[in-house]
């Protein structure tokens, strides 16, 4: 009977072959996770992964030693590419990362409460990524981002930026609704560790789906992207970052406004909002520059 750890290798031995057979030429590796799959202690860690020849990797090249334990699997075992997927390689690609969010349960006191994984929503070939930090209790019962209040204003932004919610894509750091002990209603914050064990999952749809912007809704889901900064998203909204090769814009999010009624916090979105239309390159009207400016 094959071990974990050698269903494991098989099964992701086999997906390089199909990433082979689909003419990608490379794929990204972390550089301790290279060094475990060859045997050889890192010396020194360094800042990029490595990009390693899909061809090179191959059945006869990894050896299963049987005296040597395998090391327990403690976070999805998620391999992407540095080239750019088709239409139809992405779709597929997304709609198995689906499969694989859906069944897990890395974080057992979530898979526990939850009643929907809030996988994510809209078009994967989009140039636009929305990202959040976690579903709350009307997401969780729809199994979508941003179904309730906030969901609702973020719809009215996207609209105003000259998208559709079907043409943007939404996700979140945090894939389950963070539990609630002992409380009828409300939602709290997801901790650092739960976010750190979720992340790869988002990580390998911004590869996926290689956005031309991203956009972070907030501080906790700017916290979930970077780790935690001095600098909190009242400094950091407007300025541009960058993540896995993909420019970021930090703002508020949606809830901040619900709460904060102002123009000029208003406003503050919007530039960067505008900010993220340049940067795409998207048309913009001057009826859309006016928005939420001279008290309009």
């Amino acid at each position: 009977m094959k071990s974990e750890y050698q269903e494991l290798l098989e099964a992701t031995l086999d997906h390089l072959e199909e990433l082979k057979r689909e003419g990608n030429r490379y794929v990204a590796l972390d550089p301790a996770r290279l060094a475990d799959l060859s045997g050889q202690k890192l010396v020194a860690p360094t800042a990029k992964a490595a990009r390693v020849p899909v061809a090179a990797i191959s059945r006869p090249s990894i050896a299963i030693s049987a005296t040597v334990a395998p090391t327990p699997v403690t976070a999805p075992t998620l391999v992407y590419t540095s080239a750019e997927l088709s239409a139809d390689a992405k779709k597929e690609a997304m709609g198995r990362l689906r499969l694989k969010a859906e069944s897990c349960v890395l974080c057992p006191h979530l898979a526990a409460s939850r009643t929907k994984v809030v996988f994510g929503v809209g078009d994967c070939l989009s140039p636009l990524l929305f990202v959040g930090e976690a579903p709350g209790a009307e997401e969780d019962k729809a199994g979508e981002p941003f179904v309730g209040q906030a969901g609702e204003l973020l719809t009215k932004i996207i609209l105003a930026m000259g998208f559709t919610r079907g043409s943007v894509y939404i996700a979140n750091v945090l894939k389950c609704r963070p539990d609630t002990p002992g409380q009828q209603s409300g939602n709290r914050k997801p901790t650092t560790t739960e976010m750190d064990t979720c992340l790869p999952y988002l990580q390998e749809q911004i590869d996926i789906i290689r956005p031309r912007a991203l956009v972070a809704l907030g501080g906790t889901a700017l916290e979930g992207l970077f780790g935690k900064t001095a600098a909190g998203i009242t400094k950091l909204r407007g300025t541009w970052k960058e993540y896995r090769g993909i420019p970021v814009m930090p703002t508020y999010h949606p809830s901040y406004l619900l709460r904060n009624q102002l123009i000029s916090v208003k406003r503050e979105v919007w530039e960067d909002m505008l900010k993220v239309l340049e940067r795409l390159g998207s048309p913009i009207s001057e009826k859309q520059r006016g928005y939420f400016k001279g008290g309009g």
